[in-house]
């Protein structure tokens, strides 16, 4: 089974009476969703679940996303991937991925990375290298297991096969 864990797209600080949840997308980052939808297409990492926060700019990374999928997904609204991002979604996971044979969650940080790092047992070093570096906005992490439901997801038993960013495109 395969997991993209794909953190929402750049986020618009210029209105100081919006609430966290309620921020949009600015340009960087509506270009920046884009480039990636289009990676995953381009790579056929269709998803046939998505699960993705609640808040306004993971809607919009999603928005962006779903006219370059060549085919529809589930998608699941949860707002416990913003609301307790703190804790990882190790959990969320488990709960809502069934049997997807590829899963993609469009969360936040430091949940996004958290998650990746304890899921992740190998990878090339590098490439691991690159993702405890930074995990910055609309970044990708693929990751593969060796399990027939997500309920079966623990620690360390991934293995990272990629992690992309906008930048790299």
């Amino acid at each position: 089974m395969r997991l993209l864990l794909l953190r929402h797209a750049k986020s618009d600080w210029g209105d100081a009476d919006l609430d966290d949840i309620d921020r949009p997308l600015n340009a960087r980052g509506k270009a920046a969703a884009v480039a990636m939808a289009r990676y995953i297409r381009d790579q056929k990492l269709q998803p046939s679940v998505i699960l993705c926060s609640t808040s306004q700019r993971t809607r919009e990374t999603l928005s962006r996303l779903l006219p370059h999928l060549p085919q529809e997904a589930h998608i699941d609204l949860i707002s416990d991937l913003y609301w307790k991002s703190e804790d990882g979604y190790g959990a969320l996971i488990r709960k809502h991925g069934h049997r997807a044979q590829t899963l993609m969650v469009i969360g936040h940080n430091p949940a996004t990375e958290d998650t990746a790092l304890d899921l992740i047992g190998t990878s090339a070093p590098e490439t691991l290298a690159d993702l405890e570096e930074k995990y910055p906005t609309a970044a990708l992490a693929v990751i593969d297991f060796d399990i027939t439901d997500w309920s079966e997801l623990g620690s360390g038993t991934g293995h990272l096969e990629r992690f992309v960013k906008p930048r790299d495109l």
